[in-house]
């Protein structure tokens, strides 16, 4: 059951480049048949009920604007409110979206703000991290998960290694921003292939949250 579908960007700065950000809305919307960079809802897996948010990356790379800042904090204010856990899946390559400015910035202190919350109120939030997830995405929501998964071999980090390399002058080391380094080094909890990522989210929640909540099987 798809959750706030009618929510659509503005166009705070009437911002031109290449074409109108309008104009730029509407053709990845033909393009994809979404509104905006994520679609939300509330389902099932497994008979067990769950809030679910999927970001998009072929609308504008997934970038975040207004749209998907807002849509993110509904949701974790109804996972607080019904105490059913939350699932975001990230498919984010681009980072805040310029044509919307500092409503675009905002959006990852406004969503790390709404996670802060659930944490505080002990609703679940898994993570899951699939290639790539990267820029205002990943430096907000998509890293604060209770539990962090990633598929295999992802591109995870804030920026691109090519765009470092030629920022600081270094050599990266070999996979430094694949999913398998970060799990080396703490970033994140686990690998999952796409596969096996129902039965790994099942089993989570039911690991994960507390046995009075309404979130049990469906009659």
């Amino acid at each position: 059951e798809e959750l706030y579908p009618d929510l659509i960007p503005g166009d705070p700065l009437k911002f031109v480049d290449r074409e109108a950000y309008p104009d730029r809305i509407k053709r990845y919307q033909g393009k994809t048949g979404l509104k905006d960079a994520i679609i939300t809802g509330r389902g099932t897996i497994e008979g067990v009920s769950l809030l679910i948010a999927v970001t998009d990356y072929f609308f504008m790379a997934g970038c975040m604007g207004s749209v998907v800042g807002e849509k993110i904090t509904r949701l974790a204010e109804d996972a607080i409110e019904m105490r059913l856990p939350l699932v975001i899946v990230a498919a984010s390559g681009g980072g805040a979206r310029m044509q919307e400015g500092v409503l675009s910035l905002m959006q990852m202190a406004k969503t790390s703000a709404a996670i802060a919350k659930m944490r505080e109120a002990g609703v679940l939030y898994i993570s899951v991290l699939t290639d790539p997830t990267m820029g205002g995405a990943m430096a907000s929501f998509a890293s604060l998960g209770d539990v962090v998964i990633a598929e295999p071999k992802a591109l995870i980090g804030f920026t691109g290694p090519d765009v470092m390399k030629e920022t600081i002058g270094a050599t990266l080391p070999e996979g430094f921003q694949r999913t398998e380094f970060a799990l080396e080094h703490g970033l994140i909890d686990m690998i999952v292939d796409r596969k096996d990522m129902r039965r790994t989210l099942k089993q989570l929640m039911d690991l994960c949250m507390p046995a009075e909540s309404p979130t049990g099987r469906e009659q």
